[in-house]
């Protein structure tokens, strides 16, 4: 069954993102950002009705009242990563444009790909990590300005269910670079949705969205560690099996 599932699942997402995504590239030549990315998050969100219905992964969000409120008020979201599913579903739960900070060969996929490079996100050369630094901070700042919230996943790849990877600073520099707040987020979508694996299986999700962390003043390294310190943590409440 869940095979099953799991293949209908492709073909709704494979149905859904062609039309989607060819016609937010032609009506970027005349919509602005924004509203823009307003139109892309209404096909996340319909990703996630379908991961609902069709596969059965239900979520549970807690701390959304921790977001900043307010127009001008800037934001630093660094993400757990086990899954693709947290990039469509947290586009979903903010109130505010995001952009992400993603590897510059992703624009090459059809139709997603596409899409991505019509909302002025930060796509990075991996190749070098300094250049890399350099266009996450410039980019980011700049977007900040703008009233976008930038959301990375520090880990800088989808890691293993009750898994660890290395923590990068990149989020936490931009963040003291343009003193905006960080806000850490655990995801524990690794127990339906597997890193590599095609099936995937019903249960819940959860998200869990912390306070707040301020950056002003504080060295990039040691924010960090408090940043992960408080996201694996958090990890090993909502998904304690994994870490057994």
């Amino acid at each position: 069954m869940a095979l099953i599932r799991s293949v209908l699942h492709m073909a709704w997402l494979l149905i859904t993102v062609i039309p989607w995504g060819l016609t937010l590239v032609v009506i970027s030549l005349w919509v602005q950002r924004t509203p823009l990315w307003w139109f892309a998050v209404n096909w996340f969100r319909l990703v996630v009705w379908g991961t609902r219905v069709i596969l059965g992964i239900q979520v549970r969000v807690s701390g959304l009242e921790n977001l900043p409120q307010g127009s001008g008020s800037p934001a630093v979201l660094l993400s757990k990563h086990q899954s693709a599913f947290e990039t469509m579903l947290l586009p979903t739960l903010m109130p505010r444009p995001l952009a992400f900070v993603f590897k510059r060969e992703l624009l090459r996929l059809p139709f997603f790909g596409w899409s991505m490079g019509r909302l002025d996100m930060i796509h990075i050369d991996r190749a070098s990590r300094a250049i890399a630094l350099k266009q996450v901070i410039a980019q980011g700042q700049r977007l900040l300005a703008q009233g976008v919230w930038i959301i990375l996943f520090p880990e800088g790849t989808r890691i293993p269910r009750g898994a660890t990877g290395t923590y990068q600073t990149a989020g936490t520099r931009l963040a003291v670079q343009a003193g905006a707040p960080v806000i850490p987020i655990a995801v524990s979508s690794g127990k339906c949705w597997p890193r590599k694996g095609f099936i995937k299986h019903a249960g819940i999700v959860d998200v869990v969205i912390g306070k707040p962390i301020a950056s002003v003043g504080r060295e990039p390294k040691e924010l960090m560690r408090e940043v992960q310190n408080w996201i694996e943590t958090e990890m090993r409440r909502i998904d304690p099996e994994a870490y057994r």
